[in-house]
């Protein structure tokens, strides 16, 4: 087993400058369809509604048609296939710029993408391509029920002469985000042998119940409550087996991609915490009582702190920005990717998320800083961005991303391939 050099070897996740946005088509198979264009219009119409929605919880309905009738949804299925054939930096740039208002749309539309790459990461071409036909022709929007962590769901092989190629789900998942409103649900769940199995199935299969539980103080949207399965049944043919969760070194790029969703949304909230942040103090702020200025915009103290929020979301974007580019070199590799290969882009990855996590914190709580008082104003919502921040980047913790980074550069050890690393 090689290992990669460590830092500067790793340049594409350590470029010291923003990246622009891709250009109107960069990275899809036909320059009609300006996915950018596309994602800031809608950003536009979800900042209209975000706040109260937020409020409201329950699922985005509206929303998530909206998403759908975008074309959006087919960003990342191949141009063979009916789609745009986008790269996993334009996903991750539509995601982020998603998350700048919404962070539960952002986090449901970066899913459906991990689980469209689920698919053709766990399974055949002969297997999903028919799935990814009918996501472009159906708007078929994809759902998560695949939670490793949560091991009370179990799958056993039906039997009998009458059903020798299908099997029963029963059970329980939790953290199931996107499962409502969804047309097709990944699910895993336990053989007898203790084995994980991954399937793709219909979410209106008889058996399968959405439980409305969700009720997390942060990406209220997302839908991220129980889904409950009664003798469900699945057919061999749904289950990927070839070469399974995470069963060659190309397939072990899952949670890669999980991992990079999650950081182009929490750079997201960062990111609109400071715009919002900033309109704020624009129009309704006011200066301390003794800063001796006329304008916030003048106080020392308010510009400090928002230099210091630039700095921070500064960085995380380049190191998220070359840690995808990164990604989708890995991705065209296929089957042809090295298991140094692999961990180095696991390795820009999770420096990313370090980053994205740390700097999104620090703005959606400091901004108060400089919006002052009246900014906790329940109208304004900037407490939304700290909340879903604070709900998501628990889902992982940071510190074993840090320990993780840290025995490969004290040890040059790579980091294992799991469905968090």
């Amino acid at each position: 087993m090689t290992t990669p050099p460590p830092h500067h070897q790793l340049a594409p996740a350590a470029r010291p400058v923003p990246v622009p946005a891709p250009a109107p088509g960069q990275g899809l198979g036909s320059a009609s369809f300006d996915a950018i264009a596309v994602a800031d219009e809608l950003a536009r119409t979800f900042a209209t509604t975000a706040i109260e929605r937020d409020k409201l919880g329950g699922t985005a309905k509206a929303e998530r048609d909206r998403l759908r009738e975008s074309g959006l949804l087919a960003l990342s299925v191949p141009t063979s296939l009916g789609g745009h054939g986008g790269s996993w930096t334009l996903v991750m740039e539509v995601v982020r710029r998603l998350g700048r208002v919404d962070g539960s749309l952002a986090h449901l539309f970066g899913f459906h993408h991990l689980l469209l790459g689920t698919a053709r990461l766990f399974g055949p071409e002969a297997q999903w391509a028919p799935w990814l036909r009918s996501t472009v022709e159906r708007t078929w929007f994809w759902g998560n029920a695949l939670n490793p962590l949560d091991t009370r769901t179990t799958i056993v092989a039906r039997g009998g002469l009458t059903h020798p190629q299908t099997h029963l789900i029963d059970g329980q998942k939790s953290f199931c985000s996107g499962a409502s409103d969804s047309d097709r649900l990944v699910v895993s769940a336990l053989d007898p042998d203790k084995r994980l199995v991954v399937a793709v199935i219909p979410t209106s299969r008889p058996g399968i119940h959405i439980l409305d539980d969700w009720d997390n103080m942060g990406q209220r949207q997302t839908d991220s409550g129980q889904v409950r399965f009664e003798q469900v049944v699945v057919d061999e043919s749904e289950i990927l087996r070839q070469p399974g969760p995470l069963g060659s070194v190309f397939a072990s790029l899952r949670p890669c991609i999980a991992q990079l969703v999650l950081t182009n949304v929490y750079l997201g909230l960062g990111e609109g915490a400071l715009d919002e942040g900033v309109r704020w103090t624009r129009g309704s702020g006011r200066p301390w009582v003794t800063a001796g200025v006329e304008r916030p915009s003048d106080d020392p103290y308010v510009l400090h702190h928002a230099g210091e929020f630039w700095v921070a979301l500064a960085g995380a974007r380049a190191l998220a920005d070359g840690a995808a580019r990164q990604l989708d070199d890995a991705w065209a590799r296929g089957d042809a990717l090295t298991t140094a290969e692999r961990a180095a882009t696991a390795l820009a990855i999770g420096t990313a998320k370090v980053a994205a996590t740390r700097a999104g914190l620090a703005v959606a709580n400091g901004i108060f800083e400089i919006t002052g008082a009246r900014a906790t104003a329940a109208r304004a919502g900037l407490d939304r961005f700290w909340r879903n921040l604070r709900t998501h980047t628990l889902h992982d913790p940071v510190d074993y991303r840090l320990r993780e980074l840290g025995r490969w550069v004290l040890t040059g050890e790579l980091p294992h391939p799991s469905f968090y690393s």
